[in-house]
């Protein structure tokens, strides 16, 4: 079954719309702080269709996901406790009691971490704002995090994508499922 391969090009159709760059905006900063989808998905066919374009595009990938944390800062901040049915019935509680014991033990360097890694952001970003962490360690371990891994996507796709394109497209499709194979393994491992 082809899955892979349309949605790939539909995708790089996608990152050369004119308003490509207002949606990569809009994802950026609601991904941060409430919605599951990563800007990668979105800033690395853009910085591969528009390879001159890389620095701006990873800024503004930056800029609005440091925005958006600084809205899940606010969640965090104002309603924790309203917050926590919906985080439970999410399925984030158990990620979230995690961000609280990297919270007690590192703070900004687990914002760090959060903003760089796969770890979902969005949990420390509330997190951060719960457990009442300053607001400038906050906003430079998310600017530093989120800046380092946008700019390393987003030039990593402009310098060697286009070359690597010819070659990842025959193999999307048994990377797409390979991906969802190791994906369905880590959850039955970790459940």
């Amino acid at each position: 079954m082809k899955l892979f391969g349309p949605l790939y090009d539909r995708v790089l159709a996608w990152s050369r719309h004119p308003k490509a760059p207002w949606f990569l905006g809009c994802l950026s900063f609601a991904e941060s702080s409430f919605f599951p989808i990563p800007p990668d998905v979105m800033l690395a066919p853009m910085a591969l269709a528009r390879p001159k374009s890389w620095f701006r595009l990873a800024l503004l990938t930056t800029l609005a996901s440091v925005l958006g944390g600084l809205l899940g800062y606010l969640i965090g901040w104002a309603a924790m406790d309203a917050v926590m049915p919906w985080v439970e019935r999410m399925g984030y509680a158990p990620k979230l009691a995690h961000a609280q014991l990297w919270f007690e033990q590192w703070g900004f360097w687990a914002v760090l971490l959060a903003g760089f890694s796969p770890i979902p952001y969005k949990a420390f970003t509330i997190t951060a704002g719960g457990l009442g962490m300053a607001l400038l360690p906050f906003t430079l371990a998310s600017f530093i995090g989120r800046g380092g891994r946008f700019f390393l996507v987003a030039f990593l796709m402009a310098r060697f994508g286009p070359a690597a394109e010819a070659k990842l497209k025959p193999a999307i499709e048994w990377l797409g499922w390979g991906t969802v194979a190791l994906a369905a393994t880590a959850y039955l491992v970790l459940r």
